[in-house]
């Protein structure tokens, strides 16, 4: 193998789900793509249609096996499943979040929300890191000198993004970019991280936008020196 072999590996997040009770479905089962969800899911894997894709690969659970499906059927591919791109935990899992009619109304909740630089209320940082990290690694092995494709959820594909760009894990939630069905690509040279971009395929069909609220569609992305 080359040293200065390209890989690139997209780390998507899922399609909007279905969810009218507004619940926190973390990593409960049950939870599939609305139909503006399968949508965005189409209008990525027409995005990436001419791209050299040959290994697609999802979190288990079904909103992002569902997301990858179009992508995998356009190249001929079976999506294969990684746990390490699962959803973060989460101990409001299953509940409403919020200070109204949400978890935080009750005082038992309020010892999870003690330490945000662990975070206290789910599944520690660096262990997202060290997941996503393992899971973007196989994806590139398994596509060495051409593209996969990686379906997880939000919080893990922006951790792994911060810690990849060198910054802090605790953030502002409202501060992440990686809107549904976004891609977050890794240019690998050989194993070596080199850049990293950023782009919403489906912007258009986001809600924000679709309520007059989005902006331009905008690609950035980070590129690392020697």
């Amino acid at each position: 193998m080359s040293a200065k072999e390209t890989t690139v590996v997209h780390l998507m997040r899922h399609g909007e789900v279905h969810n009218p009770e507004g619940i926190l479905y973390g990593r409960l089962p049950g939870y599939h793509l609305s139909e503006l969800g399968r949508q965005m899911a189409d209008r990525v894997a027409e995005h990436l249609a001419d791209r050299d894709i040959t290994h697609v690969v999802a979190s288990p659970l079904e909103r992002a096996q569902e997301t990858a499906e179009p992508i995998g059927k356009a190249h001929g591919l079976e999506v294969a499943v990684d746990e390490r791109l699962i959803e973060a935990e989460n101990i409001f899992q299953g509940k409403t979040f919020g200070v109204g009619d949400g978890s935080l109304k009750n005082p038992s909740h309020w010892k999870h929300l003690t330490n945000p630089f662990r975070p206290s209320w789910g599944e520690p940082y660096l262990e997202q890191v060290v997941r996503m990290m393992g899971a973007l690694a196989a994806a590139r092995d398994a596509a060495r000198g051409h593209e996969a494709v990686c379906v997880s959820h939000q919080l893990p594909i922006w951790i792994v993004r911060s810690f990849a760009e060198r910054r802090r894990l605790w953030h502002d939630p409202r501060r992440r970019q990686c809107s549904l069905a976004s891609l977050t690509s890794f240019t690998y040279e050989g194993d070596r991280i080199v850049s990293i971009g950023y782009r919403e395929p489906a912007r258009d069909l986001l809600p924000a936008y679709l309520t007059g609220k989005g902006g331009k569609n905008q690609p950035v992305g980070k590129s690392f020196g020697a």
